[in-house]
Order: structure tokens, then sequence, then C-alpha cells
């Protein structure tokens, strides 16, 4: 039996493939804690693993509209709001990450911890001596972020762009981001000055590349290629909580085959404002000859603008039953979702926005699996192209089964297991033997 630790952000879209991870490890016998927000306790106890509650000043409610906590915020876009984040949402906190992962494998040792890219934590673990802490895992449940001289900076939404030109494009844009980001990295290196007596060794968005191993939850098909890739990085395919348990809509007959289903969403979090997507999406299809499903991810449907004639809804779907009937996945460009809608080879529009965002859209055109939009709220008229496009070009539905066909084959959680016992979770096995 192993010791595996896993740490979060609180934010649900972090939380919620780690989940499934929690469970797998529990079902074949593990011991596990997961170090999360607080309101994912209950989520937690439901996988069968412990829960451990994140110190204050690393939790908070995600539901929670981040410029009303952070007024100044609201005046942001693109690098330099993603900057701002980085800062108050993943730097501020890594030390108080950092002792809470130190404390438990204090109090119990853990043979790995697995932890979100955004829990910067982890970097301040990895000055300790590997003797004196557990095997690192990232698991990458937003777009891989590993530096690469084949690939512009993270968060810009940059897609690749080949040979000479290329890599000295990536060399000015590396540049920028770092005086963008130079904040962030004064913070972190602060912090680790504190507890080790030197800087972060490297970029702290970086942080993964001396992680012990990096495991990407998507196929290598949907990731930029990087010539100069640790070999600790491991890609395993999706990674998704079990599908939705919702009860089938009193209009789910209507989903019949008769006309083409389009599925738009702004997921459970950022779904404030159904004017950035839903309503822009059901004003451009209201004249077209399909059905519009809408989940509302959880918000009560008297809050969507008024439904046209061709378009349902309901607050939670059953996504396993739906994707199988969904000719479009209209998105936001959320990471989880989009890598499910693609298991069943659904091609995607997706709209722009912050965070990692711009990666997701970037991904989606470069793959070929559909369209996206660098603007958070599209036209209507825009948003009619895009769809009509995707469903009547058929390279999109191609390349969308491709990948699926390739998710497919992906090693899923039993790779991601055999990944970390590779990384030196057998420690406790190895005691009990002796």
């Amino acid at each position: 039996m192993s010791s595996i630790l896993i740490a979060t952000v609180p934010i649900h879209g972090h939380v919620t493939p780690l989940l499934a991870v929690a469970r797998h490890f529990v079902e074949r016998g593990d011991r596990v804690r997961f170090l999360t927000g607080s309101r994912f306790a209950e989520a937690v106890r439901a996988t069968g693993a412990e829960h451990l509650p994140l110190p204050a000043i690393a939790d908070y409610d995600d539901r929670i509209d981040l410029n009303v906590r952070f007024p100044e915020r609201a005046e942001l876009s693109g690098p330099k709001s993603l900057a701002f984040d980085i800062i108050e949402l993943f730097t501020r906190p890594s030390r108080a990450q950092h002792d809470a992962v130190m404390a438990a494998h204090a109090a119990e040792p853990a043979d790995a911890l697995l932890v979100d890219p955004a829990f910067t934590g982890a970097s301040m673990v990895l000055g300790h001596a590997r003797a004196a802490r557990p095997a690192v895992v990232m698991c990458g449940v937003l777009p891989l972020s590993l530096a690469s001289r084949d690939t512009a900076p993270f968060g810009l939404g940059i897609p690749p762009l080949a040979g000479p030109l290329g890599c000295a494009r990536n060399a000015v844009l590396t540049g920028l981001a770092g005086r963008i980001f130079a904040p962030a990295q004064r913070v972190a290196d602060e912090m680790h000055w504190e507890l080790h007596g030197t800087a972060i060794p490297g970029p702290l968005l970086d942080w993964a590349a001396r992680a012990d191993a990096v495991v990407q939850f998507t196929v290598p098909e949907f990731e930029y290629p990087r010539s100069d890739a640790p070999g600790t990085l491991h890609f395993v395919g999706p990674i998704s909580a079990s599908g939705s348990v919702a009860p089938l809509p009193d209009w789910w007959d209507d989903l019949d085959g008769s006309r083409p289903v389009v599925h738009v969403t702004q997921g459970t979090i950022a779904n404030k404002d159904f004017a950035q997507l839903v309503g822009p999406t059901l004003e451009a299809l209201a004249g077209e000859d399909v059905l519009v499903v809408v989940a509302t991810g959880g918000r009560p449907l008297d809050t969507l603008p008024p439904l046209p004639a061709n378009a349902r809804a309901a607050e939670f779907l059953p996504y396993d039953e739906l994707l199988p009937k969904t000719a479009v996945y209209v998105t936001n460009a959320g990471y989880g979702g989009v890598q499910y809608a693609l298991r069943y080879g659904v091609p995607i529009v997706a709209s722009g926005g912050v965070e990692d965002k711009p990666e997701v859209g970037a991904r989606i055109a470069w793959s070929g699996v559909g369209r996206r939009f660098t603007a958070v709220s599209p036209k209507p008229t825009a948003l009619r192209t895009a769809v009509r496009a995707v469903l009547r070009d058929d390279r999109y539905r191609r390349a969308a089964h491709a990948m699926a066909e390739r998710m497919s084959r992906s090693g899923g959680l039993p790779q991601l297991a055999a990944v970390v016992d590779g990384a030196g979770v057998r420690r406790t096995a190895s005691k009990e033997r002796r």
C-alpha cells in the first residue's frame, strides 16, 4: 500500500479531475489524503480519501467573482490579468501550501505528492532534498505550460511557428513575458530564499520542469510538440470524474436525430453572465435547423435569456448520454469540458477568455478539431458562421473523431498510477516487505 497525498488549489476545474484520481488510488488499496479547499470536503470524502483543509490564506471560493474580491483586477486583461492572478491566487499562497504539505508529510510520510499546475507550493516543496519530501507529480488539468524553444510563452494563446523564424519569435516573446511575470517571480523567489536560502532555480511558471513526473491529462495530438520536452513528461489521456448523474429532462426525447444538436455551456463557474456566450449562441442559432441544448451549470433556468423555439435547457445534463448525440459543442474553452467532448469525437466552437482559456482555444484551432474566437463574447453573426462551418465542413468532425480514437487508446488512470509508482511511491510497500 502506498501513501498518496493530493493537493490542489480550490478551483472546481482543478479539483474535479483529481477526485477521479483519488478514487482510483483508494480503490486499489492506497492510503489517500486530499489537501484542498474546505468547500470540497464532502466531495473528497465521497471518494474514500481523507480531506485535509488548506490554510486560510490559500483557501477561497472560486464561485465568487474575482473582480469583486480584487476590484483592481477588473481593469486588467490578457497577460496582465493572468499575471495578477498568478501573484494573488497562486504565488502568495505558495508558502502556506508548502507548509501544509510538509506538515502532512511529517505527520504521516507520503510516498507521492500529486498536484495541479497552479499549486505552486510544489515549487517550494521541490527545494527540499529528495529524501526529505515525497515524489512530486504534476497532473496536467490545464494545457501544458512547460517552457520550450518550440512554443510561445504560456498564457498568450499563440500557436507554434515552425523553423528559425518561430524560434526567434518565441525567444522575443519569452523575454517580454518574463518582464510581465517578473513581479510574481520576485514574490516566489523571496519565499524560496526564506525556506531554502536560494531563489527558485528557474521561472515560477516552469516549476513542473523540476517535478519528478509531469502527467498531462490529454493525448500528444492535442498538445504542441516540444523537441526539448523533459523525459519526465507523460500523456495518459483525459481523466474525468464520472459523468453527471443528472436526471433526463422531460424534453430528452426531442433529441431524436431529426436535427443536429448544438450543445452550449459556460461551465459551472464562469456562468454568472450568460450574455457572454449562451445568449449570443441562442440568438445566433434561433433561425437555424438545429436543436440548441443549454446546460446552465447549476444556475436556475429563469436566469437564462428567453429560449427560442429550437432551444432546450437544464441545469445539469448527463454528458455521457448527451455528447454521443451532439454535433457541435459550443464552449468558453474550459480544458476539462473540451477533453470530455473530444472523448466522444465532438467538434468544438470555443470563445476566448482569460486564465488558460486562450491556450485551450489555440489548441482547438491548431489541432483542427474546431474553431475558436479570441473574444470572450463573440457576435451572434460570427457564432452562426462558425457553427455552420463546423456542421458543414467534415474536416472538423474527422479531426475530432481521430482525437477520440487516439484518446480511447490512452492509458488513463492505470497509466497515471504506473507513472506515480515509477516516481518512487513504493517505499511504503518496500518497508513492509523488509
